[in-house]
């Protein structure tokens, strides 16, 4: 090959150092072994020369993945640099030309930007160039880097050739057997150990993982850096060669308050992390097989602890779910308990519950861990669930069993704590779902929660009677803490059918609450109220309900239910009983104008003198009421009342011309009116008037003829004879009653037929 013209220009014209030089450099590069020889030939070159090429340089990276092992990447990447002309050769694997550089007199030891000559030999993997560069007096630096270089790009026999000089330090051997081992250089690996390099050396080394998020220089031993690259057999064959498994290296993304408990989230490998062993690494750098940390717990225990912590909780840290699994099966203690210095106290399944990781609740729950165990204030997991509010994990432990009835030391449930939170009602419609599914929720405290109750409150009929077939029978009648019983709570929110369910399925109604309130007493309203009285109307007549601290008779009168009225007069109930507010049963049915239902009652001995506290009667009462029908039928029965009880009267003689004076008269029900022993005071009365006749007021001298409590009789022979009453409601009521007896006498007279 010819020699180019270029070279040719430069001999002709004898161009400066520089030039020529540089031309060596390119020929070393591209292998001009001919240009290489003019060039040396030149006087003027420098052997030994730094100019700047184009290089096309291989380039070694690691690939995170998350859970699998880095991956190790190499490109290839060109740009401009400064090299020598034996930098050139042994980069481009040109071994003749690296020899007559030698022996021009190149030196071996000569660093540029992108290293030594030794550098680019073990990078591009030129064995052979390597091993002559080695002979020609590469001294420690060269070959240290050279080492360095070649465990970076995987070269094993480079390293191997280069191991065997015993210039390498003790410190580059560590941090050779570092990189190595995160790269997963299995090859590499070997030969260092095999050449004695110490398994257990620290060196500091770039630690990277894409989860957790980690790129930090950290100092620590080969086996660490293998877990956190997850070079599973790295791993493996680190620990048969005697790696060590206490080492300790803060790498974690965690740390922990010793006085609280709580864990407290730091960047990973910044060196904030508190400083773990191989084993919490492998839990936190995890490999999606695990086998990292199974091949650990054949040298760790899964209950040793850190700081009274074991692995179990790192793994719920972390949330872990195979790692917890696979610790559970190595026999890790599921009910550890974290002290801490200011006496706080918890469990892995506090833990769990608190940071909302579900699976691993599951496999805890699974486990048979305790699912009421309390920590060092109170809270279960399940009120921890409700605190943070983690809705699928307070479901898990609901439908495994977790005691709803338990209150922390402030006295909170985990109902309260839900709707102190917030998350009431999603916990609220969490329950009910789980109660339709036939899910038993479990409360050692019935006043805190009660299953009735809560059904009792939807109005779930198809539920409530579900909950009543699996023999809840016994807490039908529970209060919870305001006293409610599970009807009344019915009755408050206006479930009619939940109700009358509960009542026929021995609700006892006559219950009242902390404020002294029943059942019918909290009706969510009126109609609610009357439609709930209906159903314990039906119920006492069925003798299903007794009816006790109900007034069924105070609602059939109220509403003029005539034949429900003889029924319950018939099963012996008060007639004149008053109600919360003070009514009698006749009140009620002159209330609303029931002038039958008021019959009925007063020829049953209703009283009508009772008064509530506001004064009211049934006469004031059926005054107001629309129908006079009602004022009329108890006016009657007091008229009657009032003439057979008899009175005081101012009888006038002679018709009004003789001295009046004063009598006790009263009727007879055989329509008699009576004043005395003899025939005379005994006269059958056929007719009564108010006021005085003509005759008795032209009789009256002392014109007094007019008193307005005047009234007077006609007997059955056509006699007058007239009465005073010291007021003229009395008169009236005389009249009304004398009408009324003298009426009843001639119905009872008048033969059947003659009636129709």
């Amino acid at each position: 090959m010819g020699v180019p013209i270029r070279m040719r220009q430069v001999l002709e014209l004898e161009e400066d150092e520089s030039s020529v030089s540089q031309l060596l450099i390119e020929a070393a590069l591209v292998g001009e072994e001919a240009t290489v020889n003019d060039a040396l030939a030149h006087k003027l070159v420098d052997v030994n020369y730094r100019g700047t090429v184009s290089l096309r340089v291989k380039y070694s990276d690691t690939v995170q993945q998350e859970e699998a092992p880095d991956q190790v990447k190499i490109e290839y990447e060109e740009f401009k640099t400064d090299v020598t002309p034996l930098f050139a050769a042994a980069h481009a694997g040109h071994i003749n030309i690296t020899r007559k550089l030698l022996k021009a007199g190149a030196d071996v030891n000569q660093k540029v930007f992108r290293g030594y000559a030794t550098t680019a030999a073990a990078r591009e993997g030129h064995y052979m160039i390597l091993n002559l560069l080695q002979r020609a007096g590469a001294q420690q630096l060269a070959l240290e880097d050279a080492l360095l270089e070649a465990c970076l790009f995987g070269q094993g026999k480079s390293v191997e050739l280069l191991i065997s000089s015993d210039m390498t330090r003790p410190e580059v051997l560590a941090q050779a057997l570092l990189y190595a081992s995160s790269r997963g250089f299995m090859d590499i690996v070997a030969i260092l150990i095999k050449s004695g390099v110490d398994v257990n050396s620290w060196h500091r080394v770039l630690l990277r993982s894409a989860k957790p998020a980690l790129h930090a220089n950290v100092n620590c031993t080969p086996l660490i850096a293998a877990i956190v690259a997850r070079q599973d057999l790295v791993v493996k064959y680190l620990l048969k060669a005697g790696a060590k498994t206490k080492c300790k290296v803060s790498l974690g993304a965690w740390t922990w308050d010793y006085g609280a408990g709580e864990e407290l989230r730091v960047g990973g490998g910044a060196g904030l992390a508190e400083p773990y062993n191989e084993a919490w690494c492998a839990i936190e750098y995890w490999d999606s097989k695990g086998s990292i940390l199974r091949m650990l717990l054949e040298y760790l225990s899964p209950n040793d602890q850190h700081n009274g912590r074991t692995l179990i909780f790192h793994a719920i840290l972390c949330q872990n779910t195979v790692a917890t699994k696979l610790l559970l099966a190595a026999g890790a203690d599921a009910e550890h308990c974290i002290p801490t210095r200011d006496g706080h106290e918890f469990r892995p399944l506090h833990l769990a519950a608190r940071l909302g990781c579900l699976a691993i609740l599951k496999l805890l729950v699974a486990h048979g861990c305790k699912l009421n165990a309390q920590t060092h204030s109170g809270n279960t997991a399940l009120m921890l669930c409700a605190k943070v509010g983690f809705q699928d994990c307070f479901k898990c432990l609901l439908i495994a069993g977790a005691d709803v009835g338990l209150l922390n030391q402030q006295g909170q449930s985990a109902m309260s704590i839900t709707y102190v939170c917030g998350s009431g009602s999603s916990t609220h419609d969490i329950m009910w779902e789980a109660l339709k599914a036939g899910h038993t929720i479990y409360s050692s405290n019935p006043e805190v929660f009660n299953s009735v109750h809560f059904v009792a409150r939807l109005g779930d009929v198809k539920t409530l009677q579900s909950l009543l077939k699996q023999g809840v029978g016994l807490l039908i009648n529970v209060q919870d803490k305001w006293g409610y019983s599970p009807a009344m709570i019915a009755a408050k929110e206006g479930h009619i059918e939940a109700f009358k369910l509960l009542i026929y399925a021995g609700a006892d109604v006559g219950l009242k609450n902390y404020q002294n309130e029943t059942a019918l007493c909290v009706a969510k309203s009126i109609q609610t109220r009357d439609s709930l009285e209906c159903i314990l109307v039906e119920a006492i007549m069925a003798d299903v309900s007794k009816g006790k601290q109900f007034n069924a008779l105070h609602f059939a009168a109220a509403r003029g239910k005539l034949e429900v009225l003889m029924q319950l007069m018939k099963h012996g109930s008060d007639i004149n009983a008053q109600d919360d507010d003070d009514y009698t049963p006749l009140m009620l049915a002159a209330k609303g104008g029931h002038d039958e239902a008021c019959r009925l009652l007063l020829l049953a001995g209703a009283d009508t003198s009772i008064s509530t506290s506001q004064g009211e009667t049934a006469l004031t009462l059926a005054k107001q009421a629309a129908s006079s029908k009602t004022e009329r039928v108890i006016m009657d029965h007091l008229a009657k009342k009032f003439v057979l009880g008899g009175s005081l009267l101012l009888k006038h003689t002679r018709q009004g011309k003789g001295t009046p004076h004063m009598k006790s008269v009263r009727m007879l029900k055989c329509g008699v009116l009576s004043w005395g022993d003899s025939s005379k005071r005994n006269v059958m009365c056929c007719d009564a008037a108010l006021g005085p006749s003509p005759r008795f007021q032209r009789n009256r001298k002392k014109g007094d003829a007019t008193s307005p409590g005047t009234f007077r009789i006609i007997t059955n022979t056509g006699r007058e004879v007239h009465f005073e009453s010291s007021t003229a409601a009395n008169a009236k009521l005389w009249v009304q009653g004398i009408k009324l007896i003298i009426l009843e006498v001639s119905i009872q007279a008048t033969p059947k037929m003659n009636r129709h």
